[in-house]
């Protein structure tokens, strides 16, 4: 698989944990990518549409691929990266970056501080997590947001 472990300083604001993504803190924000038709019917997708469902909700938004569509469940919120237009699609690393952009400054405007996700696009959409994690530190330096990486 293309998503192995990587080496980060220990000023990362990223933390890595094996173990079920859905184990998280109830107070961690939650994100993983889709495509703009909200299919969600592969890989870990499928849970998050069985666990919060509300597509139509999501479809009601009309994200455009590079934006976040968002869902409040309780006290946190549910990310949708939208990274492609079509679920048969790959992701480029632009889309996903411009997506952890808008995810990041709907954070930043609702004081999100945690935020547990997979190795995302690197599942399926077979980004290299090498370049992945370097782009979600780039994108959450300087700011209060610490992300949790969820591994099985």
């Amino acid at each position: 698989m293309a998503c192995s472990p990587s080496k980060l300083s220990e000023a990362s604001q990223i933390r890595y944990v094996k173990g079920d993504l859905f184990s998280c803190p109830e107070t961690d924000s939650l994100a993983h990518c889709i495509s703009e038709d909200c299919r969600m019917g592969a890989g870990i997708a499928v849970l998050f549409k069985k666990k919060f469902n509300r597509v139509q909700e999501l479809r009601e938004q009309q994200k455009k691929t590079g934006e976040v569509a968002v869902l409040q469940a309780g006290e946190r919120f549910v990310y949708y990266l939208i990274t492609k237009r079509k679920v048969s699609e790959k992701p480029t690393y632009e889309n996903l970056r411009k997506s952890l952009e808008a995810m990041r400054d709907h954070c930043l405007r609702n004081r999100v501080t945690a935020i547990s996700m997979p190795r995302i696009g690197c599942g399926l959409d077979r980004l290299e997590w090498e370049t992945v994690s370097v782009m979600l530190e780039r994108v959450f330096k300087g700011t209060s947001v610490h992300l949790t990486v969820y591994s099985l």
